[in-house]
């Protein structure tokens, strides 16, 4: 095991050593990536993870404290480019509490060192803990005098020039206090985040990963300009250097603070108890995704300021405040809708629209809802208010609605039954061991679907199926994005209505102004020939075998495999078509028969039952057959065989022969192969054991064979 995967207790002193190095490593690398270089290497939780992991490892080895430790700094040192400005108070970080337990260890900690009954009582302040960029404001007899990041802590970047173009930063107060620190958070609303990034990509340049990034870049830009371009807002909630008292205690001084012009949490409260304190967490928690602004957890602060300053502060944090940290990779939001979005298979996936919310340092406004049976098993509306999980770079995903939140009047979501692309039914399979339909609905419109209109193309002209040398996945979406080719039919018609253009596009490429060039190292006429290359390949598969024909349609369910059962059993395309419209229109003769091909169950059955009853797909082949002639099956069969054509069951046990190898036979000498005995049956092959199907092929007259009898047959062909 590795020394970074052990539990703390475990680890000998040594181990604790190169522990300790590698954290302090890793943690000043991240706070100089999040804090410098507003360009996050690590999510939330993983941070937490190593400084809680660096903590507890220095509480059990005390003497291994290293100079460097992380937990005696906060923030990075200020980057380069602005002057630094020095803080006269230390602008601290927040010890953190993840747990109820931790958040009731706090109020008992607090307490304890005030030297408090338990049950004296303590009131704190519960406010939101804004996600974004520390910033003191330094007034002067109530003019904006310097502004300043928090840095590491004691130096600071003086990006005064930028904050002055901030709205929500008041230039002058009604203040005569020689000094007057006032601190708070730079932010970014997630929809003003997501503005912003879609006119960084238009301009080319690299969007931001979340709001707080993006708020952080924003002010500190090196020309104030660019950060007065930018939608950047600012909460104050606390205060540094001060000539004279704001107020006794810290709701009465935020108050204070809005009095002067300054934009105040409005969702602070006043808590007598831990219980209130985690009751405060979880009604905040649950407005998370309306706020207007990114939180990552709830701050608690003793409100009495004289109590602050009994408490005082320890390293990096102070005793008389802590943040409650929301799960990293949790977050609360309201489903606005939910997308239909169609695959290449034509399966139908429900996707969440949401109130965008970050979670795990990243914006998250759509996540996945599985299926129809997640739907209606968590019973998910539009409109519920619900929980939104992320890990690591799995794809988002709804676990659970808060019913005690949904409005009255909601509505069960009706799971469409056509699909929202094309318009074709829209079917779940029906597994016929176990009764269930499967959990994926999907489109039937195989042929005609703009979604899957694309992979089916390329199926169609691929190896296992028409197999039309030169027209490969490349030339397949080349022809489809330029609307040369939207379904099989067209194929065929490329030459009289594309020839020029699919020359033009072998040949030339688009310059940015518009205008054309010649492919570096592809001249003209070697296009020219590859064009007219192509159009014979497509010439030489008019008349295509019919089961790669059967195959390349993408019925589902039915494969290279299967469709040389149809082939065999069929003979003609027309005697497919035809059996596969009436087993859709419940032509029960039809269905049955279908069902007695050996190899053919219900699932394939029904597959090629969908794609019958869909009219788009039955229009899509009858244009595709203007231009192909498959030849009957029989053609390429043994036209001396005295079973070519007939219908054969294969029952018992063989004893010369396996029945998959009897099944070989009687295809290679033009027989229809059945699992079923019918009146349509010409022959039964039986061996011993022989039972019910034996009883049948007497009662319908049915010549029987013996396995010896068979052979001979095979012996005579092999012989001729």
């Amino acid at each position: 095991m590795k020394i970074s995967e052990k539990p703390v207790k475990e680890l000998s002193r040594d181990e604790a050593e190169i522990e300790l190095a590698r954290l302090a490593s890793e943690i000043t690398k991240a706070d100089k990536a999040y804090y410098t270089d507003d360009d996050p290497i690590l999510t939330d939780a993983t941070y937490d993870i190593l400084r809680r992991r660096n903590a507890l490892i220095e509480r059990t080895f005390p003497k291994l404290k290293r100079a460097d430790s992380p937990s005696e700094k906060v923030g990075a040192a200020p980057a380069i480019g602005f002057e630094k400005a020095e803080h006269a108070v230390a602008m601290l970080s927040l010890d953190n509490a993840f747990s109820d337990e931790d958040v009731s260890d706090f109020v008992a900690r607090v307490k304890r060192f005030l030297k408090l009954a338990d049950d004296e009582p303590v009131l704190f302040t519960a406010e939101p803990k804004i996600d974004g960029l520390s910033l003191s404001l330094l007034y002067q007899k109530g003019q904006l005098v310097r502004a300043a990041t928090r840095g590491d802590g004691k130096v600071g970047e003086d990006v005064t020039a930028n904050a002055y173009s901030i709205a929500d930063i008041p230039k002058k107060i009604d203040t005569t206090a020689d000094v007057l620190e006032i601190r708070g958070e730079i932010y970014m609303s997630p929809k003003d985040f997501m503005i912003l990034n879609d006119q960084l990509a238009e301009a080319g340049e690299k969007p931001a990963a979340n709001p707080r990034n993006a708020a952080a870049g924003s002010l500190r830009q090196i020309d104030p300009a660019v950060t007065a371009s930018r939608p950047l807002r600012f909460f104050a909630y606390s205060w540094g250097d001060v000539s004279e008292p704001i107020a006794d205690t810290q709701y009465t001084a935020v108050k204070a603070l809005g009095e002067w012009g300054f934009s105040i949490n409005q969702d602070m409260t006043l808590c007598a108890s831990a219980e209130e304190m985690i009751a405060a967490y979880r009604a905040i928690e649950k407005k998370r995704a309306s706020l207007g602004y990114d939180i990552d957890g709830v701050v608690y602060k003793v409100d009495r300021l004289d109590y602050q300053s009994r408490l005082g502060a320890v390293s990096r944090s102070p005793r008389w405040a802590i943040a409650h940290k929301f799960p990293a990779e949790r977050a609360t939001t309201v489903l606005k809708g939910i997308d239909i979005q169609v695959g290449r298979t034509g399966a139908l996936t429900p996707v969440a629209r949401l109130e965008p919310v970050t979670v795990g340092g990243v914006i998250v406004s759509n996540a996945t809802l599985h299926n129809q049976d997640e739907i209606e098993r968590k019973d998910i509306r539009i409109g519920d208010t619900v929980i939104l999980q992320r890990a690591g770079d799995v794809i988002p995903q709804i676990v659970e609605v808060l019913l005690d939140e949904r409005p009255k009047g909601l509505k069960k979501y009706n799971f469409p039954e056509t699909c929202p692309v094309c318009g074709s039914h829209a079917v779940r399979d029906l597994n016929p061991k176990t009764g269930k339909e499967d959990v994926v609905r999907r489109c039937t419109g195989g042929l005609i679907c703009g979604a899957q209109a694309v992979e089916r193309l390329k199926h169609f002209v691929s190896r296992k199926a028409l197999n039309i040398d030169g027209l490969g996945a490349k030339q397949i979406e080349a022809f489809f994005e330029t609307g040369f080719v939207k379904e099989p039919a067209d194929i065929f018609t490329l030459k009289t209505r594309q020839r020029q253009n699919i020359i033009d596009l072998y040949t030339y490429k688009k310059n940015q102004d518009g205008t054309l060039k010649v492919k570096d190292g592809n001249p003209e006429v070697t296009n020219r020939k590859s064009v007219e290359n192509l159009f014979s390949s497509i010439d030489e598969r008019r008349a295509p075998p019919l089961d790669r024909l059967i195959n390349a349609l993408g019925i589902r369910h039915v494969g290279e495999n299967n469709a040389s059962l149809f082939a065999q059993h069929y003979g003609s395309f027309e005697a497919f078509a035809e059996a596969a419209q009436k087993a859709s229109d419940k032509g029960r003769d039809s269905y049955d028969d279908m069902l007695a091909i050996d190899g053919v169950g219900e699932l394939v059955a029904q597959g090629v039952i969908d794609f019958f009853d869909e009219p788009h797909n039955r229009d899509a082949i009858s244009r595709l057959m203007e231009h192909v002639t498959p030849p009957s099956f029989e053609v390429a069969k043994s036209a001396d065989s005295p079973v070519a054509g007939k219908t054969i069951v294969f029952t018992g046990t063989l004893e010369t022969m396996t029945r998959d190898e009897a099944k070989v036979q009687a295809t290679s000498l033009g027989a229809k192969v059945s699992g079923s005995v019918s009146a349509k049956t010409d022959f039964l092959v039986a061996g011993p054991g022989a039972g019910s199907k034996l009883k049948k092929a007497e009662s319908l007259g049915v010549k029987t064979l013996t396995e010896k009898e068979w052979s001979d047959i095979i012996s005579v062909m092999n012989d001729g």
